[in-house]
């Protein structure tokens, strides 16, 4: 199957929560009217797309009304596909142009980001590169396991140490690996960052320091990886990562698992920072690169 056929069946439950309640919802109304957008305030934010970004959205079809743009309900819809179309923007590719290049995945725990680390493998050693995995969470039980595992199928190499031990030295060994070993990527796990708790954000910190001093003139993007089924708190948690970790894209994670996919729009506008990959199931190849063109297309299909 396609990797779009698998995105849009990836969305159906969004697209049924979202779309569905649209298409029903300009079939009852013969006119633009203020019945309407309530209506669609109401379908917007049960989606997670937002109050703020709902708010934004509704005022920029108010707009159009005004100015006469918009005559009929079904322009609306129309609109409406255009506005969301614009919050997510055009889509940014890794920046990934030196060798080796480094990549740093951080996220609070249960988001996949173990699993999202072994499918952007997939996808880097699909494209010919090789690629350097560091396991550098050394905190929870059996993630170096759960790691290897992921590193074995995608055909990555994996640095690794025994469990508990300093994980800004697993990405020291890892990044000299690198370098020795001419890898095009280093990847980098790290451990569940729970926003509030200091000393975790301080080894992050340190991951980060060490990374800079190995490799200063590699090309770097930090990734974070977000639940797609947690809606608006993924939004609270990118904030907080994005405040202190320099958040360069975004991952999200598990969209066929949930109805709540119009946080995509809201994280867009709100943060400015941009999606770089989605997942829509459990198989290596189920996480793409993102594609605005294709998740609007496959949203709106």
């Amino acid at each position: 199957m396609a990797f779009f056929e698998k995105l849009k069946a990836g969305l159906a439950k969004t697209r049924d929560a979202f779309l569905g309640q649209i298409d029903n919802l300009f079939k009852s109304f013969v006119r633009i009217d203020e019945d309407l957008f309530d209506e669609l305030e109401e379908t917007l934010i049960s989606a997670d797309v937002g109050v703020g970004t709902t708010e934004y959205i509704l005022d920029e079809l108010r707009e159009r009304v005004k100015d006469g743009r918009l005559k009929e309900p079904e322009d609306v819809k129309t609109a409406l596909k255009e506005i969301l179309r614009s919050l997510v923007g055009e889509g940014e590719e890794m920046r990934l142009a030196t060798v080796p290049s480094a990549i740093l995945v951080i996220g609070v725990n249960g988001v996949g980001k173990t699993t999202t680390i072994g499918k952007i493998a997939s996808h880097y050693v699909g494209e010919g590169k090789r690629v350097v995995v560091a396991a550098a969470d050394t905190f929870r039980a059996a993630a170096i396991e759960q790691l290897s595992v992921w590193c074995d199928r995608a055909g990555a190499e994996m640095i690794a140490q025994k469990s508990g031990s300093d994980p800004a030295a697993v990405v020291y060994d890892a990044a000299a690996a690198a370098k020795s070993r001419k890898a095009d990527l280093l990847i980098v796990d790290t451990a569940g960052r729970l926003q509030n708790k200091k000393n975790l954000m301080d080894e992050l910190s340190k991951i980060d320091r060490v990374l800079t001093r190995e490799l200063p003139d590699a090309d770097r993007e930090t990734l974070l990886v977000l639940d797609a089924t947690t809606g608006q708190n993924a939004l609270s948690q990118a904030k907080e990562f994005a405040a202190a970790a320099g958040v360069t894209g975004l991952v999200l994670t598990k969209l066929d698992g949930t109805a709540k996919g119009g946080m995509i729009f809201s994280i867009a506008r709100e943060l400015g920072i941009p999606v770089k990959f989605i997942g829509v199931g459990e198989k290596a190849d189920d996480m793409r690169p993102f594609v605005a063109e294709e998740f609007i297309s496959a949203l709106f299909d």
